[in-house]
Parts: structure tokens; C-alpha cells; sequence
């Protein structure tokens, strides 16, 4: 189900049939890097992270991570973005991510900026805030980009990370 598009990209719900792309995705070097390792190998790894993920969250909440694809004749998956609920926020969270080849051509910024008006527009959400490692410049600045503000730094339930905190109002 499409959720949105822009100028170049569609934001749709992931659906089993994108097991490919997602484990491609999920072992990307910058996703490993940035988000970290969460084992999916194969394609039956990738199908269970999509249904007991994104589509348990779109049952749910009517929202969720979704595949962020090229408006071109192929519809070509270039990564996902969305929104999620996540256990240690209090509000729903931006997330993105795209495969290393897609970066740095504005993707990010066209994918986030529709995604924070769908959760104006389309959802009522008040406020939005997003998270990312130490080191993700790119990520931040992309948040930046779309008028988020660092907030200071936060750790998440069963994480030893400290994650970087963004947020902005709606």
C-alpha cells in the first residue's frame, strides 16, 4: 500500500515479497555500522524481520518503517523510512536508512521531510524525535536538514550505546 510520494521516491508498506531487499539492507555495511548487526542471513530471516516488525507495527499503529523506492519504471528499493514506536521513547521516532549506494543524493532528506509531514498531516502527532549513533554525521545532518534539534544524549532500554537525541515539534 502506497503511504506517500515525492518529486523521485514512492513510501510504501513492506510486505514479505521485499525479503530480498531487506536483507541486503539490513547487512549494509553503513546499516551494520550505524544501526547494528540483527542477524538476518537469509531470506526467511528477512521475511520474519518484516512481518514481526514494520507489519506488526502497521497492524497496530497504522504506521511503521516503509520501503522507499525510486519513482522510476522499476521501482527500485533504495532503503526504508517512517516512523516507529519504539520502547525507551516516549514519543514515535524517525528512522531511515539506505543502502550505501543510494547516499549522499538527497534521498534521506526527500524520504524524512515526508515522512515528518505524514506524521503532521496524515497522523496528528504533535511532537517527533529521532535517534542516532555518536558517529552518524550524515544521519544527523539529515535531521538537521529537516528542522530537528539535538537534545542531548539518551541510552534505550537493553542498549549500551548512548544514542544521540533529536526532536522537533509539529
Amino acid at each position: 500500500m502506497k503511504v506517500m510520494e515525492t518529486d523521485r521516491l514512492v513510501l510504501r508498506w513492506l510486505t514479505p515479497d521485499d525479503a530480498e531487499f531487506i536483507l541486503e539492507l539490513l547487512n549494509d555495511p553503513s546499516w551494520v555500522r550505524f544501526i547494528g548487526d540483527r542477524r538476518v542471513r537469509t531470506l526467511d530471516d528477512a521475511r520474519n524481520y518484516i512481518v514481526t516488525g514494520p507489519m506488526e507495527m502497521y497492524s497496530r499503529l497504522g504506521f511503521g518503517l516503509f520501503l522507499t523506492e525510486l519513482k522510476d519504471e522499476a521501482r527500485t528499493p533504495i532503503g526504508i523510512c517512517g516512523l516507529i514506536k519504539r520502547d525507551g521513547l516516549e514519543d514515535v521516532d524517525l528512522g531511515f536508512a539506505f543502502l550505501s549506494r543510494f547516499q549522499g543524493k538527497g534521498y534521506g532528506f526527500e524520504a524524512a521531510a515526508a515522512s515528518l509531514e505524514y506524521a503532521r498531516d496524515g497522523l496528528d502527532l504533535k511532537r517527533i524525535v529521532a535517534i542516532t549513533s555518536k558517529d552518524n554525521v550524515g544521519s544527523a545532518r539529515v535531521l538537521e536538514k529537516i528542522g530537528m534539534k539535538f537534545e542531548g544524549m539518551i541510552k534505550l532500554p537493553h542498549d549500551v550505546e548512548e544514542l544521540r537525541l533529536f526532536g522537533v515539534g509539529l
